[in-house]
């Protein structure tokens, strides 16, 4: 590890593969991409857009399936490596705590975060149009749902993994009903997880940064703090003449005005180039909703989503991904 201090806890046993020999790049795939298939559980059409943690001495998550009745879901899952996955036959059976029971139309794209004494989930929920759907667990059995972050409509809901300024803290991408052809970053707090406010804008798209992210972006995994500031991981969209194009990048924001976008990508860490990546259900996409970070070592193995059908693992070190990001990205501050 490097100059950079990184405020994660150690995951000596995280999932790991060295550099290939010959590659230059920041971030590498896992030579045996892709660790979850379609059909990995038996009503699974796809599963893809999955969110990851460490959990006790293994690893636990939160996993999009579409089902082959192609209704959207997300089921739980236990892992050993964080690389062989067993998961839920069945989607998460919420138990609600909210004032009465919620309209989910849909659950899709899960990000899980650790905060002080459980694991919160966020994931776009169907309620009447797209939202930001808010949960808890303490062990990854039950599940417990709170209110709604936002109105209709929102999607990318990620939680920071600490408060800020004594308040929850919450990115997201205020959307429309379909594929929203546009679509910036925002910042909103809150005292409870429930009422939240004060919302900042944080990034645009455009092409005035790049091509790759010149349509829409947002919020990734959960952010990583450093003593650099918050590292973000994002996903930007190209329109290009045969459709949406995901790549991912990252960001640098402001450890105590995370609103404050200190560097961003100018060039895509990960574009979609492998067949897993190109040819799916939705073709080329990668989607990335989670990230393991050993403080040590300063590794890092980012899961993302391939093609809308697959879950995949790409590996890189912090400290090169942020002196990529100040060599080689837009300096915004």
């Amino acid at each position: 590890m490097g100059k950079i201090t990184i405020y994660t806890e150690s995951i000596p046993n995280m999932p790991w593969e060295e550099r290939p020999a010959g590659c230059k790049d920041v971030i590498w795939r896992y030579s045996k991409n892709p660790i979850i298939k379609r059909n990995h559980i038996k009503r699974a059409n796809s599963i893809f857009n999955s969110a990851v943690v460490k959990f006790k001495d293994r690893f636990a998550g939160v996993f999009r399936v579409d089902d082959k009745s192609r209704a959207m879901n997300i089921h739980s899952g236990f892992s050993d490596d964080g690389i062989n996955w067993t998961l839920s036959e069945e989607p998460i059976d919420f138990i609600q705590e909210t004032r009465d029971p919620l309209v989910s139309m849909y659950k899709y794209d899960p990000r899980v975060t650790w905060l002080e004494d459980r694991y919160y989930i966020t994931w776009c929920n169907g309620y009447y149009g797209p939202t930001i759907g808010l949960g808890y667990t303490f062990d990854f059995e039950k599940f417990y749902q709170i209110e709604n972050a936002f109105l209709p409509y929102n999607r990318n809901g990620v939680l920071f993994p600490r408060k800020i300024n004594g308040k929850y803290a919450m990115l997201s991408r205020p959307s429309d009903r379909g594929h929203t052809p546009f679509g910036d970053i925002f910042y909103s707090e809150s005292l409870d997880m429930i009422h939240w406010g004060c919302h900042r804008f944080v990034m645009s798209a455009g092409h005035q940064y790049s091509s790759w992210q010149s349509l829409k972006i947002g919020a990734g995994p959960t952010p990583i703090e450093t003593s650099e500031g918050w590292l973000l991981i994002y996903h930007g969209v190209l329109l290009s003449c045969n459709g949406y194009v995901y790549s991912f990048g990252c960001a640098l924001l402001d450890n105590e005005k995370p609103w404050i976008v200190k560097y961003r990508s100018r060039s895509y860490l990960l574009s979609p180039q492998e067949l897993y990546e190109c040819v799916g259900d939705v073709p080329n996409v990668v989607f990335p909703c989670a990230a393991l970070c050993d403080s040590q070592t300063g590794r890092i193995a980012i899961y993302y989503g391939g093609a809308d059908t697959v879950v995949c693992l790409a590996f890189g070190y912090v400290d090169e991904i942020i002196d990529f990001l100040k060599s080689d990205g837009i300096k915004m501050v």
